[in-house]
């Protein structure tokens, strides 16, 4: 069969797969993103071991949920931040037994990120797939798991007998050997461990296609891994599996996009590196309870508390949404009422608590976490009921 270079896949071109991207506008948009990044872990630092450790528990939480939420699966997201912070050792409210099959998928990723440095293999990347298929079939399906596929690949969408194909993958018979080469340039010590390999990584992996599913999750990860190489660290502080689900329309168009025609991937490369540029910029909002937490009490820690006043607090602190009001504190402290309206004027006096309104019963409180920010638990922006 006769191919235009337009019409061709990306893996038929004769430079595959040697991607090619346009250096000076990606080198440029590097250091800018490094910066960012910097900044943000630079702030981040400034809080304590133990809220950092607290803020990655958030991040790979979100990394793996909106990984799963991108090929449209759901997880438990108490369940998948539970399994997380056991691994980690770290302690958090709201605990939940999380599932067998959380629990592995978990175990995928913190072997991504956390074993950054060691060797990416056939087998552990077999032992990855084996984590999220445990029962040996995607849905009702039965596929090959913890081995490459033995069949064709397409990439399509649409009702049966109306599908529309998004790309072709490499055949089945070359797989072992194209995987080969993508570890070895992924391993290599001549590959820069910088942001665009997390690209390249990503876009090869997907390209080979190698699995009978669980690509785009295992591309993810693997992307992941090499973030972390980037870093040099297992601490990061921005989810661009996260990002990505919000632009998930538009992913999906530049993957598509990039697999046909040549070996130049500068289109893809620049969107994601702008897309991970967009994560840290998103990264505030959502480690914010985290930080809020830990500036309050960086600003409360010279103030006499009670440890039923610390420990009410950080239900608050830590996400209830639910009206800061006596009623609520007693609740969740499980204390009477006349106890709580104590407390609660303990920390009006305190400076700890700000009074919403002048109403005499079920006055919401909102908690000053600094002289320039307040909590209003609960409130929509300018509500004082």
């Amino acid at each position: 069969m006769h191919y235009t270079e337009r019409s061709m896949y990306i893996h038929q071109t004769a430079e595959w797969p040697n991607f090619t991207w346009d250096r000076a506008e990606i080198d440029s948009k590097l250091v800018r993103l490094n910066k960012a990044a910097g900044f943000l872990e630079g702030r981040l630092s400034a809080i304590g071991f133990d809220v950092q450790q607290q803020a990655v528990v958030e991040v790979i939480t979100h990394d793996i949920v909106s990984s799963y939420e991108i090929e449209s699966v759901a997880l438990n997201t108490n369940q998948v931040r539970s399994s997380v912070a056991r691994r980690m050792g770290v302690r958090i409210t709201n605990e939940t037994e999380p599932s067998h099959y959380v629990e592995g998928v978990v175990e995928m990723m913190l072997d991504a990120v956390r074993n950054y440095d060691k060797p990416l293999t056939d087998d552990r990347l077999f032992g990855w797939h084996n984590c999220l298929f445990p029962t040996g079939r995607s849905g009702l399906e039965v596929i090959n798991v913890g081995k490459y596929r033995v069949d064709a690949m397409n990439v399509e969408s649409g009702a049966l007998g109306l599908e529309k194909i998004h790309y072709r993958a490499p055949e089945a018979e070359d797989v072992p050997q194209e995987m080969e080469r993508f570890l070895a340039w992924f391993n290599s010590d001549k590959t820069p461990r910088d942001y665009v390999k997390s690209a390249v990584a990503h876009f090869w992996f997907v390209s080979i296609h190698p699995f009978d599913d669980g690509n785009g999750r295992i591309s993810r990860a693997i992307a992941d891994m090499a973030l972390s190489q980037a870093d040099n660290s297992t601490m990061r502080y921005f989810s661009i599996s996260r990002q990505i689900n919000k632009e998930k329309r538009k992913y999906n168009d530049m993957l598509e996009r990039s697999q046909k025609g040549s070996c130049d991937i500068t289109a893809w490369v620049d969107w994601y590196l702008d897309c991970m540029s967009r994560a840290i910029a998103e990264a505030e909002e959502m480690l914010s309870s985290i930080l809020d937490k830990a500036l309050f009490w960086q600003n409360q820690s010279q103030v006499v508390l009670s440890d039923r006043e610390k420990a009410t607090l950080n239900v608050w602190l830590d996400g209830y949404q639910g009206k800061l009001t006596v009623k609520n504190w007693a609740k969740q402290a499980k204390a009477s009422v006349d106890t709580a309206a104590r407390d609660i004027k303990d920390l009006v006096d305190k400076g700890v608590l700000v009074p919403i309104s002048d109403k005499q019963r079920n006055v919401p409180y909102g908690i000053r976490v600094s002289e320039a920010r307040t909590l209003f638990p609960g409130l929509e922006e300018g509500d004082t009921e």
